[in-house]
Formats: structure tokens, sequence, C-alpha cells
């Protein structure tokens, strides 16, 4: 009988322990995964993230990358760390949608291991050359890749990422082929660029403005929906043929391990929210040609739902 009785007062007083440890939170700092490397526009935006969280929140807030295995290594590390708010992990398409569908024994689940918090924003990329390169349009690169197939080296995040199925689709789209090379981050594509290593890639435009200004870099096309006022003579994807591609934006957004208290899932999203909408980020989002989004936890999961949809038609047709 005591031990019976035993029982159920550790029972109840864990039961009692988990709504304290909501309102006591945070009491200790708080780490913040990021699945690429240090430099990019990304990494930038998290570590002014992490800055403003900790300001809100009065705990350090640790920014720490693991790049590299498609944001696998990233993930993975979300999904294994204590679902106690302690740990945030910076998500895209590669680690939701794509990777899923594409790796084998994959370490994680992204719709069982994670909650999601919040969409950060969607990002603006462009299609780039480097700056001394002889092509200096759309119309030019198609012709250098349709004259040269297989001759054009094309950076991308590695095998089966979003990055090489545009790759992949752009071959088709052209009848031509690019030949992959891939790195573990947008600042690694950046430098590979600026020294030529590659003729051509796609990626976030905020990545290479400070380049672009200097003539280092070419853009020849953006995603965004409207062409951009700072360079008004560039055409959207739309205007360059490439509304077919299948894909949904490349986006960002923060999840927590599953099994993390909802009363603390919603601190972090009103207060990410607050970050996401204040005019010191939307600042540094629009020079940097991202999108804000921010909205609901809701809204993020609807959200995740139909990328996931728009990522399996691009699976099927080149990742199998």
């Amino acid at each position: 009988m005591r031990h019976w009785l035993w029982g159920i007062v550790i029972v109840g007083l864990a039961a009692l322990a988990r709504p304290a440890s909501a309102q006591t939170y945070p009491d200790h700092s708080i780490k913040l995964i990021v699945p690429i490397s240090v430099g990019s526009v990304t990494d930038v935006a998290a570590r002014l993230t992490a800055q403003e969280l900790q300001e809100r929140l009065g705990q350090p807030v640790v920014v720490v990358n693991r790049p590299g295995a498609a944001m696998v290594l990233g993930g993975t590390d979300c999904a294994k760390a204590a679902p106690d708010g302690y740990t945030l992990c910076l998500v895209s398409p590669d680690t939701m949608s794509f990777n899923p569908l594409t790796i084998p024994n994959l370490p994680y689940d992204p719709e069982k291991d994670f909650v999601p918090v919040i969409h950060m924003y969607n990002v603006t990329e462009g299609l780039m050359v480097p700056g001394g390169s002889a092509i200096g349009s759309l119309d030019q690169l198609r012709a250098k890749a349709v004259a040269e197939p297989g001759k054009l080296n094309y950076g991308t995040l590695g095998e089966r990422t979003t990055t090489d199925a545009f790759r992949q689709w752009l071959g088709e789209h052209w009848n031509t082929k690019f030949v992959a090379i891939p790195y573990k981050g947008g600042s690694e594509i950046t430098s590979a660029l600026l020294g030529n290593t590659i003729d051509v890639t796609k990626i976030g435009v905020g990545n290479m403005v400070s380049q672009i200004k200097g003539d280092k870099v070419k853009v020849l096309a953006i995603t965004a929906s409207h062409r951009s006022p700072q360079w008004p003579d560039i055409p959207t994807f739309a205007e360059a043929g490439f509304g077919a591609y299948p894909a949904g934006p490349i986006y960002w957004g923060v999840v927590v391990p599953t099994g993390t208290p909802t009363p603390i899932v919603m601190r972090l999203h009103d207060e990410l929210l607050k970050i996401f909408q204040s005019p010191r980020f939307t600042d540094f989002a629009h020079q940097n040609f991202l999108e804000p989004v921010a909205g609901s936890t809701a809204d993020f999961a609807t959200f995740l739902k139909k990328d996931r949809q728009s990522a399996q038609m691009l699976v099927d047709r080149y990742m199998k």
C-alpha cells in the first residue's frame, strides 16, 4: 500500500513540476541550432534573432552551427534534444520536406519529432554568375549551356537538396546538363562564385549584396514576385520563363523538439513574432532580400504541409 501511495505522490509532484517549469522559463541559456555554415545571410539573421531573443528572455541564446549532410546533422541534433524549450532549431525545405523523401533511414521524422513555432521568412534567390563571366544575360547563359552540355559547373548544397533539384530542372527545361559542385552553405558557394570555381548557382541574393554592388557577381534573374527597386533591370523568374518550376519558396522557420510544453512554445512564438515584426529585423530583411512572414504556429504548420506536397512532386521527378 505504501509503495502504491508513494507512486501517486511521485506522479502528482511531476505533474505539478511541469507547469512550474513553464512559469519559471527560462532559467538558463538557450541553444539555437543553425544547420548551415557561419557567414551566410541566414546565419547572420539567426544571430540577430538570438541577440534580440536574449534581450527579451533575459538568458543567453547561443547559436550553434551544424552544417553539412544536406542539413541532416542539424535536424538530428534538434530531434535528439531535450523537449524543454532550451533548444530551438532553424529549419528549411531541405530539413522538413526533402530529406524525409530522399534520404533512406533519416535519423529524424520532421512531422513526429518537431513542433512548428514560427515561419521566419522566405528567401529571394537569384540565378547568378561571376562578375567577370562572359555571360551577361539569361539568353547568353542558355546559349552556352545548350552549346556545351556538361561544361558549366553549378554550385549546390549537395545531392538531393533544393539547390540541386533546380539544377536538374533547369537542365531539363533547357535540354542540357550542368555539373553539380556541392558545398556546405551559402558562404562557401559565395566564395566559389567569386573565385570562379563555379560558373552559375541559385542562392539567396542576401548572400551577395555587396558583391553584386561591386560588380563581382551578376544576377540574371530573381525569384521575387516583382522586380527589385534596387535592380529594376533584373527580371523575375516568372518573366524569365521559370514559372513552371514546381517547388515552393526557400524559407526558414523555427521549430522545437516534440514534447516541449505548450506554454513554452507559445512564449517563444510570441517573443519571436515581436522580433520578426520589429523595424530592426524587417529593415535587415529587406536590405538582404528576405521576406518576413511570421504568423501563428498554425499558419506555419499549414505552410509546412503544403511545402511537403510541392517537394513530393520534385522528388518524384528528379530525386528518385
